[in-house]
């Protein structure tokens, strides 16, 4: 009928018109009963639910034509009685025939075998290895010991392929298949080697012989088509001479190649490959026990040791093989500790990357990026690193190891999930594509009917051929995403240097190496690392990995008792989030830099404590990237319009300036910022949030009034604030401005302008877990007996009149950091003729700048202070060097524009070049800023407490000086070297700042 077609078509044959004429073929007419339409439950249906309906159907009428003498009339009967009604029988037939052309090949050259394909069911190894040893044994009448081999070996495999295609979701079912194909591979190693020594005859007892497999058949997870790696290992008998065993067993050895690899009329079994034994191909056949140890001690390169992870015995003398695995287990548990032995891994994965032909890249589902190499090498990379002190991970098995890695949180459980879902795709494909003609590959395939049976094998009925290689694509993609984060995680090569003992970490090596590492409380450190990995929890599984190698990061720097301690401190805050650790174990090198920052600096370890959610920056390529001034802004607006009461948005604003401060702590501890882009930023961060601020304070006041404030508000920052140099710790000097709007009273203007500030200064000031920002408005008009704010008219009336001197010279570096932009800029323009004064200053003003110096560093230096040594006040520190900028400024500034900045160390360098300071001098006085500037610094970043001179305690100089980059104990080299810096600069000034020059 014309509709047949139509239907076979839209069941999922491809060429219907061929399916009909087939499905008409005599030979089927006792399974079709009605030829006029597609029988509800007839064959067509069935055969639709195949990977490849047309050549299942095919395969079933030759099948069918194969039984038809006389001689296979029960075969017949049985056939047709199994195939006539819908069930299991006829799904798995037709679901073999539909997935393996050669499989269907072989039913059709012996078509008695159909019974192991429908009455299939899962076989102990030792049940395949008696069924087979049996069959070369007693070989049925004419058939050749090794014919026999085959086909027993073929029966087998049909039962395997049954239940393995007949299942709808065959990646569940990909380990049993895997591990059935390896015990029939050893089954047939013992029936092969029973056939060599049947022909070897009475010398065979001369030697004890075992098989050990490696590899895919070692792991128990083969292919339905691959090599079968070994490595044969010999010992005499009792009284028989060495030379003369091992000549024996090498004949047992050769012939046994022979006999598995040599095509015969009843077909190939598989390549056996030995090229994995010492030596390789250049070595001898076979070993003994001892010389394989001698090889192993001596001569053995790490990918061997790789190799041997998955070797077991099986074939031969079973207690001989068991010993050859013991003997050889302690080589492979070890290995991890070689030299650059997670490199060589690394290595070996990229050559065998590099040596697949370029035309075959793009479809390598074994060899290629994101294929099945990539998942094997990242496993047995993390077992080989961390089995040496955790025996569950000692398995040669890819999908069992990967299991026990993710229950012991060396992979995190969604990785884990994601390589092991990929893995059973890739070898599911793998399987597919290999079983269609019984040929080994690992390429995907390209012509249109392979990828549509491969896909339908998969379970996709629309669209196949695309959807196959979406699947198969993704799980590429995702494979090599997670290959190159495991495979090659810095803390693998970290773990890896460790010994034995220290991967352990038990209480007495603990104990041990927390003194030799240089702990000043060894037993207070033990305490933290109990209470960190004591227990069978995920958490403690990961710290367990974690803390062996961070003691050693933490023992590196000056303090690492501290950075246990905050390491503790951090982990019990965050432990229990699914972030942290996983954080600290998989992405790059954030437990490294960690460690690095708590053992060097305790003010990052306070910012992190009080805000550890920031650890995340460690594990970001750009996360210790200063932020813009508009970023850091617009992030603390966002943080405090999600607060209702004024205090509540200050505070969640300070919590984002805490976390940009332990950025850039972390950024400066690892030396990513200059001195001066550090400055800036932290001026950028403390001005967003002064800005915030002013505000959230300026909305409160009109959400309280129900009006506009009565006047625009202005910040300026001066000093280190204004000058874009500010240092961790520095307080904000600032001016206050306003400007009433027009129309507004004066006096009502002021008041609300003073509560306005008040405000801010209190909620900067107030009690949390971050740095306060303490505001010093100091520098004001009249200083502290004046009022707090003034308006733009007031600033302007004062100066015209009462300016003094050092009123100009703090105007030098006043800078705009928060506010009104206008009022910004008619302010400067307010007070650029006061601090660049046209014609300079006359010596009167010299005079008195000089004399305020000279008072300044009698009164201001505190009691007992070492002149040499304090940074600000001390000779040739800090403020030596700004007031001689700041005179030569105030001088010449007007003849030259180069001057008219607010850096310290850009007017010092437009000085030099305007000819009026010599290179010596302001090579000298630079130095010492900077040196004076970075010893402030790192100070603070060190005890966590400002450090205003150099210190008399070694141990806190130290730690300046590991913070700066010198090596340990140059603590006293760093003072040396600030005395001797200071000492010139003095020098500089006092013929600068007291010379003729200004």
């Amino acid at each position: 009928m014309p509709s047949v077609p139509g239907d076979l078509t839209r069941l999922g044959f491809a060429d219907s018109r061929r399916a009909l004429d087939l499905l008409a073929d005599p030979v089927l007419a006792p399974l079709v009963h009605d030829r006029e339409r597609v029988e509800a439950e007839g064959l067509a249906v069935s055969l639709s639910r195949v990977a490849d309906p047309d050549q299942a159907l095919l395969a079933l009428v030759r099948l069918m034509e194969s039984v038809r003498a006389p001689a296979h009339d029960p075969v017949r009967a049985e056939l047709v009685t199994a195939l006539s009604q819908p069930g299991r029988s006829r799904d798995r037939l037709f679901a073999v025939l539909g997935a393996s052309t050669a499989l269907g090949d072989h039913l059709v050259a012996r078509p008695e075998h159909w019974s192991a394909v429908t009455n299939a069911f899962p076989l102990e190894v030792e049940e395949r290895i008696d069924l087979l040893v049996g069959a070369v044994t007693s070989p049925a009448g004419g058939t050749s010991p090794e014919d026999a081999l085959r086909i027993e070996y073929r029966r087998q495999l049909l039962g395997i392929a049954a239940l393995d295609v007949s299942r709808p979701e065959p990646q569940a079912r990909l380990p049993e298949t895997a591990a059935a194909l390896a015990d029939l591979a050893e089954a047939a190693l013992e029936a092969g080697l029973t056939i060599a020594r049947s022909a070897v005859g009475d010398e065979a007892d001369t030697c004890r012989f075992a098989v050990i497999g490696m590899g895919k058949t070692g792991g128990r997870e083969l292919n339905y088509i691959s090599d079968v790696d070994v490595i044969f290992v010999a010992e005499p008998a009792e009284g028989v001479e060495e030379d003369a065993a091992l000549a024996v067993a090498t004949d047992l050895a050769t012939r046994l190649i022979r006999i598995c690899s040599t095509q015969t009329a009843a077909g190939a079994l598989w390549q056996v490959d030995p090229a994995l034994r010492p030596e390789g191909k250049n070595g001898p056949l076979v070993r003994t026990l001892e010389s394989h140890v001698s090889y192993y001690e001596r001569w053995a390169k790490t990918w061997e040791f790789q190799a041997l992870l998955k070797a077991r015995p099986v074939a031969g003398d079973r207690a001989l093989g068991r010993a050859y695995v013991e003997a050889v287990a302690p080589f492979v548990w070890s290995a991890a500790s070689r030299e650059n032995f997670v490199e060589d891994v690394q290595t070996m994965r990229r050559r065998v990357e590099e040596n697949v032909p370029a035309g075959e890249a793009d479809r390598q589902i074994k060899l290629g990026p994101g294929g099945l190499r990539d998942v094997e090498f990242s496993v047995q990379l993390l077992q080989l690193v961390h089995g040496r002190a955790d025996r569950s991970l000692r398995s040669g098995t890819t999908l069992t190891a990967l299991s026990a890695l993710s229950q012991g949180g060396y992979v995190g459980r969604e990785d884990a999930h994601t390589l092991e879902t990929a893995y059973r795709l890739l070898r599911t494909l793998e399987h597919r594509i290999q079983l269609h003609r019984m040929r080994r590959t690992h390429l995907m395939p390209t012509a249109p009917a392979d990828l549509r049976r491969l896909g339908r094998a998969l379970g996709h009925q629309r669209d196949p051929e695309d959807s196959v290689v979406a699947q198969w694509r993704t799980a590429a993609r995702e494979v090599r995403r997670l290959h190159q984060r495991i495979f090659y995680r810095p803390l693998l090569s970290a773990v890896a240097r460790l010994g034995p003992d220290e991967v352990r970490l038990t209480p007495e090596a603990a104990r041990e190496r927390l003194a030799a590492l240089g702990f000043r409380d060894p037993k207070g450190a033990l305490r933290h690392l109990e209470a960190l990995s004591d227990g069978v929890s995920r958490r403690a599984a990961i710290q367990r990995q974690l803390l062996p190698v961070m003691l050693g990061w933490f023992a590196d720097e000056a303090d690492p008792d501290a950075g246990l301690l905050a390491f503790r401190r951090i982990s019990d805050e965050l432990g229990t989030t699914p972030w942290f650790l996983r954080l600290l174990r998989d992405e790059g090198s954030a437990a490294e830099r960690l460690a690095h920052t708590l053992g060097r600096s305790r003010y990052a370890a306070e910012l992190l404590e009080q805000g550890p959610e920031s650890v995340q920056f460690l594990g970001d390529t750009n996360g210790l990237r200063p932020r813009s001034r508009d970023d850091v802004q617009g992030r603390m607006r966002a943080a405090a319009r999600r607060k209702d009461a004024p205090e509540q948005a200050v505070l969640a604003a300070r919590a984002v300036r805490r976390s940009e401060l332990f950025r850039l702590a972390v950024a400066s501890l690892l030396g990513h910022l200059t001195l001066d882009d550090l400055g800036r930023a932290l001026a950028d961060v403390n001005g967003a949030l002064i800005d915030v601020t002013l505000d959230v304070v300026l909305e409160g006041v009109e959400a309280q009034s129900g009006e506009p404030p009565l006047s625009r508000h202005l910040v300026v920052g001066m000093g280190r604030l204004g000058g874009g140099e500010a240092a961790f710790g520095s307080d904000a000097d600032v001016l206050f401005v306003h400007d009433p709007r027009d129309g507004v009273d004066g006096r009502a203007a002021q008041e609300q302008a003073l509560e306005v500030v008040k405000e801010l200064i209190r909620l900067l000031g107030l009690a949390a877990p971050d740095p306060r920002l303490e505001v010093d408005a100091g520098l004001r008009p009249e200083g502290k007996n004046g009022p707090l704010t003034r308006s733009l008219e007031s600033y302007r009336a004062y100066y015209e009149r009462w300016s003094l001197v050092w009123e100009s010279q703090a105007l030098l570096r006043a800078a705009p950091v928060a506010g009104d932009r206008d009022l910004g800029s008619d302010f400067l323009e307010l007070i650029d003729p006061l601090r660049w004064p046209e014609g300079g200053l006359d010596a009167g003003q010299i005079r008195e700048i000089r004399t305020l110096k000279a008072r300044m560093e009698s009164e201001r230096l505190p009691r007992g202070a070492d002149r040499k040594a304090h940074f600000k006040l001390g000779h040739g520190g800090l403020s030596d060097v700004e007031w001689c900028a700041q005179i030569l400024q105030l001088q010449h500034a007007h003849a030259h524009e180069g001057l008219r900045t607010t850096s310290t160390l850009g007017a010092l360098a437009a000085a030099e070049a305007a000819g009026l300071l010599d290179a010596e001098d302001a090579t000298a006085l630079a130095e010492s800023w900077r040196l004076a500037s970075q010893m402030r610094n790192a100070g603070l970043l060190s005890r966590g407490r400002p450090v205003d001179s150099v210190p008399s305690d070694l141990r806190d100089a130290d730690g300046m000086a590991r913070i700066m980059g010198l090596p340990p104990r140059s603590g006293q080299e760093l003072a040396n070297r600030y005395r001797r810096v200071a000492r010139r600069a003095r020098h500089a000034a006092e013929k600068v700042f007291y010379g003729d020059a200004t």
